[in-house]
């Protein structure tokens, strides 16, 4: 079911996710019938990479909108696209989770995230570089983030979602 609202769009599904919402750019899809996705795989349905939640995040990402957010209510799994909302309007959940996605995708694509990174991800001019720091240090203490290479001064940090870890 797709549900239009003003500020956002809103695609249900009925089933849970065989994987965890928060892993859902860095796990390989699962099919629950795989003998009705590979008919649909030759017959040019659907793709077999799953690459659409990447897509997805990173055309938000290019847009500079709100992170998409993946829920999982009982018995389906529902997807929130929002409309673009400035940084200075998100509130610290909404930063917080831009910054993990971004962590996500950047570590997917084998790009290290970093100030920079996050600056250019929300449009924060490089004299404002604080306010990103700002972010990055929240994240990492709400256990979203880690720093990839802790030894490392600060304008060096890259950073990379929590699961990535060794």
């Amino acid at each position: 079911m797709v549900e239009i609202f003003d500020r956002r769009l809103e695609i249900s599904n009925p089933g849970e996710p065989l994987i965890d919402t928060q892993r859902f750019l860095d796990t390989q899809p699962r099919s629950r019938n795989e003998k009705l996705a590979s008919l649909m795989r030759r017959l040019n349905i659907c793709e077999e990479r799953g690459s659409g939640i990447g897509k997805v995040v990173g055309a938000v990402e290019l847009h500079a909108l709100p992170a998409p957010v993946f829920e999982r209510p009982p018995g389906s799994t529902r997807a929130m696209l929002f409309a673009h909302k400035p940084l200075r309007d998100m509130d610290r959940g909404e930063r917080l989770h831009a910054c993990y996605m971004h962590a996500c995708l950047r570590y997917v694509t084998h790009q290290p995230m970093t100030n920079a990174s996050l600056r250019k991800r929300f449009g924060i001019a490089e004299k404002n570089a604080a306010v990103a720091s700002r972010i990055l240090s929240d994240a990492v203490r709400d256990g979203l983030i880690a720093v990839a290479n802790p030894e490392a001064g600060t304008r060096a940090r890259r950073y990379m979602p929590f699961w990535a870890q060794s």
